[in-house]
């Protein structure tokens, strides 16, 4: 393990998405270093696409998941 410094902007953004995502700081940074490493190898692929891979290789299904909440669309 080891420090990695940052500016104060991206440490406050970390912040706010790290609370819309229920991650932690550290964990939101750490996703979004493993999405961009990730994006990098595989330019070809969507993040939908990367993450569906991820997903798929810890053999994490979604088929038997039903949310009653909808997404509004995005504007």
């Amino acid at each position: 393990m080891g420090i990695v410094k940052i500016s104060d902007e991206l440490h406050e953004e970390l912040r706010k998405a790290s609370g819309v995502m229920a991650r932690s700081i550290n964990s939101q940074a750490e996703f979004w270093i493993k999405m961009g490493m990730m994006a990098e190898l595989h330019p070809q692929l969507s993040f939908n696409q990367i993450m569906a891979e991820l997903l798929k290789s810890a053999d994490v299904s979604a088929q038997h998941v039903t949310s009653g909440e909808t997404i509004p669309d995005a504007e």
